[in-house]
């Protein structure tokens, strides 16, 4: 497979905030992105995605994106997909690190025979993140598999 590239632009608007876009993204549709300095860092401004927001959910996305893509390929029925997670940023050596992401998701199945394809799929994607097998990061996978009327 050959490489791929994705494009992303971040122009800084004032205090410690910017606008990020993609030439590959319609941005006519609004899929552009305010970030900024989060509020535990001087002047940071709270409410807005910061890069450790979008770091912790670059990680969390390629899960559930990389969970469909097998889950189809092994033909898991399932009701629905979410993740919660949690990055977590620490000092290290003086310099600051997202040191962990702790991913939580729940895949809601309907019937409790799928239960071990459901977990097994989960383990795969997990195994298969591009992006979790990027970082340095530590990422801990807690699934939960939710069966419908039990």
């Amino acid at each position: 497979m050959e490489a791929h590239y994705y494009n992303v632009d971040v122009n800084w608007n004032t205090d410690r905030k910017g606008m990020m876009c993609s030439p590959e993204l319609n941005r006519e549709a609004d899929t552009c992105i305010e970030v900024a300095t989060p509020p535990e860092f001087p002047k940071g401004i709270a409410g807005i995605w910061s890069p450790e927001h979008l770091f912790t959910a670059a990680v969390s996305s390629c899960l559930m994106t990389t969970f469909l893509a097998i889950a189809e390929n092994s033909k898991l029925p399932f009701e629905s997909f979410s993740c919660n997670s949690k990055g977590k940023l620490e000092q290290v050596d003086g310099k600051f690190l997202m040191t962990e992401v702790l991913l939580e998701p729940t895949v809601t199945i309907a019937e409790e025979k799928d239960r071990e394809r459901a977990e097994r799929v989960l383990q795969k994607a997990e195994a298969a993140c591009l992006i979790s097998n990027s970082v340095k990061s530590k990422v801990t996978m807690t699934p939960i598999i939710k069966v419908l009327n039990t």
